[in-house]
């Protein structure tokens, strides 16, 4: 049991930092719910509820698994890249323009366009990438700015080029039939972009752990100048890595305005990108883990809407439970000395066996 503890410690601290933030919610759930038993019972059970809640989780959980599979790619590298909102948002903004003004069947169509959102998404992805590679610019500071770019070009885009004008606010000019991902469950918005999003963390998954270039990521983010040494070229390592990043970011955000919106509508950031930073840290990076912690955070989302429709808890309570959770998880010094303790125990036993 010890020696199974130690192997899996990042995920057992992770599962308790999780139990122990769900207990917080309990404890505010108690201090400031008149009927606190009620009110617990909806945001632990509300998301079951019926098949229009369950549905909302996987619906709230598909943009997010894109952007944190896109973002552990590039946190196992230590690049801490952030631009995957203006990534998701952008090529979103510029795969509606290439889908609108295109027209063929669906089944050229719709690879045609997540094509073409790859690869500008890849591009964006590049400019932080290379400055980064190149001139050793902080990838935080030139993301962080060029999501703001990202904001306005799009708006600008779709404002002045794309706009449907009959309709009573900025939006894009519904997307043809050919180019929407169908939802294939009755009364819900479940679409295909959820087969899509698991089929892309598989592949991040074999890509990190069974290839050589996956490899050489891993390397580059546990010691650079290791790295470097061995023979890697770590400037090629940094470019792959910004690349996929944007790319499957990019993705995401046209595979949301596919299969969920059906034009584009957004007016400001929409914060997927961020909760992709979420889902990669509990996710301990790993892209299959994400795919859990993202499906976790859309059942905590949907309690939160249940909290506060049906009881007198404000949503951000949801907030304060994700704080808790990335603030655990992200503590070197989180149960530390539990393992410290295993360490010893184990070399101990070994020492007199």
């Amino acid at each position: 049991m010890q020696q199974f503890l130690l192997k899996n410690f990042d995920a057992v601290r992770t599962a308790i930092a999780i139990l122990i933030g769900m207990l917080i919610c309990v404890l505010l759930i108690i201090l400031v719910s008149s009927s606190p038993g009620d009110s617990i019972s909806i945001f632990l059970f509300g998301p079951f509820s019926s098949q229009r809640t369950i549905a909302s989780i996987f619906e709230i959980a598909t943009p997010i698994i894109f952007t944190g599979v896109a973002l552990s790619i590039a946190f196992q590298a230590e690049q801490f890249y952030i631009g995957a909102e203006g990534a998701f948002y952008i090529t979103a903004a510029v795969g509606t323009a290439f889908a609108v003004s295109t027209s063929m069947p669906w089944f050229f169509h719709i690879p045609l366009i997540l094509l073409v959102s790859g690869t500008f998404g890849g591009l964006w992805g590049l400019i932080p990438g290379y400055l980064k590679a190149r001139f050793n610019t902080s990838e935080v500071v030139t993301a962080l700015m060029l999501n703001f770019v990202a904001l306005y070009a799009g708006l600008y885009l779709i404002n002045n080029f794309f706009r449907d004008r009959a309709a009573g606010f900025m939006v894009s000019f519904r997307l043809p039939e050919s180019a929407e991902l169908s939802r294939f469950i009755d009364r819900t918005r479940i679409h295909w972009g959820v087969v899509l999003a698991l089929v892309v963390a598989v592949w991040a998954y074999y890509f990190l752990y069974h290839t050589r270039t996956g490899y050489e990521i891993r390397t580059v983010g546990h010691n650079p100048k290791f790295a470097r040494f061995g023979g890697i070229n770590v400037f090629k390592v940094i470019i792959i890595v910004h690349i996929l990043t944007g790319a499957i970011a990019g993705m995401g955000g046209m595979v949301e305005i596919m299969g969920i919106h059906r034009r584009f509508n957004w007016q400001d950031l929409p914060g997927q990108g961020w909760d992709g930073v979420i889902v990669a840290i509990i996710g301990r990076m790993h892209p299959l883990y994400v795919v859990a912690a993202a499906i976790f955070l859309g059942y905590l989302r949907v309690g939160g809407q249940q909290l506060r429709l049906m009881s007198d808890v404000p949503f951000e309570l949801v907030l304060v439970i994700q704080s808790a959770i990335i603030l655990l998880i992200t503590a070197r010094a989180f149960l530390s000395q539990w393992e410290a303790r295993m360490v010893i125990r184990q070399a101990s036993e070994e020492a007199e066996s």
